[in-house]
């Protein structure tokens, strides 16, 4: 397309030349307008379908549905723009458009502003006079048109313009002020036209207008109610079922509520304006803490000194009493957050005046805490080592408001996200892991990281705002992330359930369902989330052969050929001796060019000694496996004539696995061969494993205390042994894949390379580190760290995901259903004493119940494909999703 574009440059800007800048194009021929009257054809609209020219009387006409758009004059050689008010256009408001009104009153000095999405336009504007007529304000807000103030205004903005800002604003985080200039440039792009400012009534409007979407057609609002809540979180009364109060201690992590922890020192407010002057409009129902409440708290005990580390030197608490704040009011703000689900939650966020300390951190956390009835609460914060000593007493000293009540009932743990914890001294990096947490499942604690970088863009404009206006703007960018992040929750879980369950077997997932239903409704029932198998070994593989060997004896079946050894013990003798041939090798290989006597004594005896065991092993072999006995004796031959030194490392066991497929093997050695490998690979994945982890501790401990020749020598002999380790259990693996590869033909086995994948340098590597082209975002974990531990395919990792996952998506619909109640319940709420008030009232709260109605089925219908037939297609439910009308506001749809 770029290429044809260029090829038809010239005809492009002829075109555009001929008639959509400049010209009269088709319209020169005409002689007469289309009224048929006698004005001349003069007039064109740059906003309307169509390039036909008209007279004066018909572009009035034309525009009366229409009075901001912009009109162009042919003045002999060009056009020029000619505002419609000159041209005679006057709007009325108060009636239907080109009805008269017997009353008109002028706007003061008839000097109207109007911004649009077109420009700024000055306009003849008449408000309605007759004795049933509203006040001015209500009049140009019924024409859907947004007043800059309730006396004697002379300036609005249309509704479609603060809808297209507001959406704007979150997208792109555009500032007012950009905006604004961005529309007197479409007015007037050169300068020559005078354009009337209207730039601060037009911020006034913008915050009136935010406000008014958050309040959610309520007028009176309580703390926090006006906060998108996160559909997932526990919600008693809303989400959860009846009586989860009551459940036992084994189940209460179930109802359990995840909280993050943070600061933002990005989102500064410099020392301008004040809360008399620049009063909050929203006053603590929204996200923001109520201001006046929080300033007296830390007034009456901002006096109080920080506790200092025991832990490593963390800023921000050793350095939250010293930080500087010349020049600035606030310098960053704290948050509380959904971990799980990173949505701001009410009353969570408050601004930090002298750093991050305990005292503003405690008042936001508990502001949170009490808005929730549940008992269990996992904290996350990357100082909650040190942070949660001495919480209950501080606790007492704070408003009797944030008091948590009945908390000998509750159940707090406290974690430090996964990102920080390596920060931290070791004891905390195993009291304080979620990694060892119970019930926590993979979380990371890091949520409110990945919401900075999407509100640190407004920072910069919001650090030049006064206090109520900053807090107000920053509440309404955090009601929108949780808007978004609820619409998207549908698709969002559908993906992740969709990775769980690719490769699993519809069957399956209906037996599941079905066990964790009815686990749910009776807990003594047996719980599908502990595992039922016995993790793969080679010493319990190798237990299960020779119990199933005593069971056939005892049934008077014995294929054993040999008095001591059975064929599950030759193989597995087989698998040993191969091992030992490989250290052997790794032995001679380490010598060097100019090794010890002692050293190669050693070395020979070790040979001297394994050659013995396969000599025997080998006559064994032959009863077992004849075919290879001509093998052997051509060996053995070429062995007695030959002057090379002995090599018991090269020696071939020919196990079934190294046999060709053409000569003849006892499918029982072949089957026992499998087994053993199968245990052997996953043993050595734990090798590999341990391995990883014990030179990255090394590695770790030297960069961080080695210093001196003589200490970094010693550090560097014991990571070349741990590197030696490695490269062993590499081999060994591969190794037992290579039979494995060999057997599987034979035996039928599919499904397996699933698990066992090939096992490369790439592969053996910490599950958080990076290799070349990978970055924070794209990193991948090594499958390693991914591979089951048992062979069926109900292991208890993939089901807790499951489990997690299905609950999820089962509360989000209850909670959904509830709000579309409680918004059908609102509209008989409010009582008005005029029908049309009335009407649109009950409008409003019926169109956001339908709104959460249709989420909810949306969401149950992609999540139903599941219940059918266990695959899901994304492609067929993106063409359908949810679409919102408008910029979506704090806690509705428009």
């Amino acid at each position: 397309m770029p290429a044809t574009i260029f090829t038809e440059r010239s005809s492009f800007l002829d075109e555009m030349i001929r008639l959509g800048l400049e010209g009269r194009g088709d319209e020169i021929p005409r002689g007469t307008c289309s009224c048929k009257g006698e004005e001349p054809l003069l007039y064109r609209c740059q906003d309307c379908f169509g390039v036909e020219m008209v007279c004066r009387a018909c572009i009035l006409q034309w525009h009366v549905h229409n009075p901001l758009h912009r009109v162009e004059e042919w003045c002999s050689t060009f056009f020029v723009r000619v505002s419609l008010k000159l041209l005679g256009l006057r709007i009325q408001l108060g009636h239907n458009p080109g009805e008269t009104c017997y009353n008109p009153e002028p706007a003061a000095s008839d000097d109207f502003v109007v911004i649009d999405v077109h420009g700024i336009h000055e306009i003849g504007l008449d408000f309605c006079g007759c004795e049933t007529a509203q006040i001015h304000h209500k009049q140009l807000i019924r024409a859907r048109w947004f007043p800059a103030t309730t006396l004697n205004p002379q300036t609005a903005t249309t509704f479609a313009l603060m809808e297209f800002f507001h959406l704007l604003t979150f997208e792109s985080k555009v500032s007012a002020y950009e905006f604004y200039h961005s529309i007197t440039r479409r007015t007037d792009n050169t300068g020559t036209t005078p354009i009337r400012d209207r730039y601060s009534a037009f911020m006034r409007m913008v915050r009136q207008w935010r406000h008014l979407k958050m309040l959610n057609g309520v007028d009176a609002t309580s703390a926090g109610e006006c906060a998108i809540l996160c559909p997932v979180c526990p919600h008693p009364g809303k989400n959860l079922p009846e009586g989860w109060e009551d459940a036992s201690h084994d189940i209460r992590w179930k109802y359990a509520l995840f909280l993050a922890i943070d600061a933002n020192f990005r989102l500064k407010r410099k020392l301008v304006s004040s809360d008399n002057v620049d009063p909050s409009l929203n006053t603590g129902s929204c996200y923001f803490v109520e201001e006046n409440a929080y300033k007296q708290y830390l007034s009456e005990r901002g006096c109080e000194p920080q506790e200092k580390s025991s832990c490593v030197s963390h800023n921000a608490v050793n350095m939250a009493d010293t930080k500087s704040s010349r020049g600035l009011a606030a310098m960053g703000v704290g948050t509380v957050d959904c971990v799980r689900h990173d949505m701001k939650l009410p009353n969570g966020v408050g601004d930090l005046q002298k750093g991050e300390r305990y005292l503003n951190m405690d008042y936001l956390v508990f502001s949170v805490m009490v808005g929730f009835a549940v008992v269990v609460f996992n904290l996350s914060y990357d100082i909650a080592c040190q942070w949660h000593k001495k919480l209950w007493p501080r606790m007492a000293s704070m408003p009797p408001r944030l008091h948590l009540t009945d908390r000998d009932n509750k159940t707090i743990h406290f974690f430090v996200p996964k990102f920080h914890l390596n920060a931290h001294v070791q004891s905390c990096q195993t009291a304080f892991s979620f990694n060892f947490g119970k019930n926590v499942g993979c979380t990371d604690g890091e949520a409110p990281e990945r919401g900075w970088a999407n509100i640190n863009r407004v920072a910069s404009s919001t650090k030049e705002m006064g206090p109520g206006t900053r807090r107000d703007t920053l509440d309404d960018h955090f009601s929108d992330w949780n808007w978004k992040k609820v619409t998207m929750l549908g698709q969002c879980m559908l993906r992740k359930l969709n990775e769980l369950q690719r490769s699993i077997p519809a069957s399956l997932l209906s037996v599941w369902k079905s066990e964790i239903e009815a686990w749910e409704e009776d807990s003594t029932q047996p719980n599908p989330f502990e595992s039922r198998v016995i993790s793969m070994t080679q010493a319990a593989v190798r237990r299960q052969l020779a119990e199933k060997e005593a069971v056939d004896l005892q049934a008077g079946v014995d294929v054993s050929l040999h008095a001591d050894i059975s064929p599950s013990l030759l193989i597995a003798s087989g698998i040993d001796l191969q091992d030992q041939q490989r250290r052997l090798a790794a032995d001679i290989s380490a010598l060097g060019q100019h090794a010890t006597d002692i050293q190669k004594t050693k070395i020979f005896n070790q040979s001297n000694a394994l050659q013995r065991r396969l000599d025997m092993w080998a006559q064994i072999q032959v009863l077992y496996m004849p075919a290879i006995a001509p093998i052997r004796t051509m060996e053995d031959a070429c062995r007695s004539e030959g002057t090379a030194a002995l090599k018991p490392e090269s020696f071939q066991l020919r196990l079934p696995s190294q046999l060709a497929p053409h000569l003849p093997c006892n499918q029982q050695l072949r089957e026992c061969e499998w087994e053993l490998r199968y245990a052997q690979a996953h043993d050595t994945l734990n090798d590999v494993r341990q391995h990883i982890r014990l030179f990255t501790h090394l590695n770790t401990f030297r960069t961080a205390n080695v210093r001196g020749q003589r200490a970094s020598t010693r550090a560097r002999t014991a990571l070349d042994l741990a590197v030696e380790k490695k490269r062993a259990s590499k081999a060994k693996y591969n190794a037992a894949r290579d039979a494995l590869t060999a057997l599987a033909p034979l035996l039928g086995k599919f499904g397996w390379t699933d698990i066992m994948h090939p096992l490369g340098w790439t592969d053996m590597r910490p599950m958080g580190d990076f290799i070349q082209g990978q970055s924070e975002g794209t990193r991948d974990i090594p499958w390693i760290w991914k591979t089951p531990g048992v062979l069926q395919d109900n292991n208890e990792g993939l089901q807790d995901c499951l489990r997690i996952e299905w609950c999820k998506a089962r509360a989000v619909l209850m909670f959904l259903t509830w709000q579309g109640t409680w918004w059908s319940g609102l509209a008989l709420a409010r009582h008005f004493e005029r029908l049309a008030d009335s009407e649109g009232s009950r409008a409003y709260a019926n169109r956001q119940s339908a709104l959460r109605e249709a989420m909810a089925e949306k969401f149950r219908q992609c999540w139903a494909i599941l219940d059918d037939d266990g695959t899901l297609d994304i492609a067929d439910t993106d063409s359908t999703m949810l679409t919102i009308e408008g910029p979506p506001p704090l806690a509705v749809e428009d």
